[in-house]
């Protein structure tokens, strides 16, 4: 199979879709990897770094699309990337279609055949390839949240961890899956007196178990959350419904409520945000200011730390890549569920419920073009 491997152009996104060790495996596979001249350097890969790999070096974005069968990258591609996408080509990659609904109708339209990072399941409900990103976010949020409260950012003036006889700041972690038990694990390491909510009792008897006693754990609700951010100083949201939109879990009538100065950070910004008043930012301009509450929704976060990233990124995604060029993707789909889920538009047809509903789409089962 022929694999291409274009430089990504979203905004300060610098992230690679293949390392070099990617590429190698994918040569000793029998595949031919093209990658677009400079794709790497974000990352501290170089074109030569490639080319001791086996990979060829091609100067333009529009060559590695002509030429491949299979585009292995890292963000959703862009409005100037929809037109150079070939009917029939396989993009592998993070989509995130239920938050965009111009990228979703140049899918159907350009034919492609979809597979998503962040719908890719295990039979034991797990996303192998959105964890490694959700760790990083996760980390991240609290990064930035202790960043953004700090008085030159218009934030509180509050440094996150305190100092003895000064209390430190207060932060509320929405979701307790990865993203937000990375987040809470982080931002108890730096001292903050958090609480982490989530639905799941389990999952917070097991936080409770294992997080340390700087740590609460809180079931939400519309009355515990009106009420709890009052009280904080940052707030991260970290939910996440696979393949389909964010809840909205703050709204914006409870902005005047908080403290000024609070900092919003929305992981779930990539799923359209579960803040009513999140927008999507970059990187060059991440923060914006609603009623004196800072909002941090940067939609690639990770991108900002790239070698980590792209490393923790791509030992998730080789294997399936692998399966995918070994087997192509049909057979790689039919025998391996985990590959048939992250399926979500095949040839022009919708087969993810959670984007069909999203838009009022059409549903077409994903056995059906998978058994034709």
């Amino acid at each position: 199979m022929i694999i291409g491997v274009p430089k990504e152009i979203k905004p300060a996104e610098n992230r690679v879709g293949m390392t070099p060790a990617g590429v190698l495996e994918m040569t000793k596979a029998g595949h031919t990897v093209y990658v677009q001249s400079g794709a790497g350097t974000g990352t501290d890969f170089y074109d030569e770094d490639y080319e001791k790999a086996g990979a060829r070096i091609l100067p333009t974005i529009e060559e590695v699309y002509a030429i491949a069968d299979m585009i292995v990258k890292v963000k959703e591609p862009i409005e100037p990337e929809y037109k150079l996408i070939k009917e029939n080509q396989l993009l592998f990659t993070y989509f995130h279609f239920a938050s965009c609904e111009p990228l979703t109708k140049a899918m159907i339209e350009q034919k492609a055949i979809c597979l998503a990072y962040e719908t890719v399941e295990t039979p034991d409900r797990k996303l192998p390839l959105l964890v490694p990103m959700s760790e990083v976010a996760g980390r991240m949020a609290t990064q930035e949240g202790a960043k953004y409260l700090e008085r030159f950012y218009g934030g509180r003036g509050l440094l996150l961890g305190g100092v003895p006889g000064v209390p430190p700041a207060k932060v509320l972690v929405i979701g307790g899956g990865v993203v937000g038990t990375q987040a809470a694990k982080m931002a108890s390491g730096m001292g903050a007196d958090v609480t982490i909510m989530d639905l799941n009792i389990d999952r917070l008897r097991y936080l409770d178990d294992v997080m340390p006693e700087n740590v609460n754990t809180l079931v939400p609700n519309e009355m515990t959350i009106r009420e709890a951010v009052k009280d904080f100083d940052v707030i991260i949201g970290a939910v996440l419904i696979p393949g389909a939109k964010a809840p909205k879990l703050i709204t914006r009538d409870m902005l005047p409520t908080m403290k000024q100065g609070t900092v919003l950070v929305d992981v779930a910004i990539d799923q359209g945000g579960c803040f009513e008043t999140s927008k999507p930012t970059t990187h060059q301009d991440p923060t914006y200011i609603i009623d004196d509450v800072i909002h941090y929704t940067v939609a690639n976060m990770p991108g900002a730390v790239p070698f980590t990233s792209t490393l923790a990124l791509t030992n998730a995604t080789l294997p399936y890549a692998l399966q995918l060029a070994n087997k192509g993707w049909q057979k790689a789909c039919n025998e391996n569920s985990a590959l048939k889920l992250g399926l979500n538009i095949v040839k022009g047809d919708v087969v993810y419920k959670g984007v069909s509903e999203a838009f009022d789409l059409p549903y077409v089962p994903v056995e059906e073009i998978l058994n034709k």
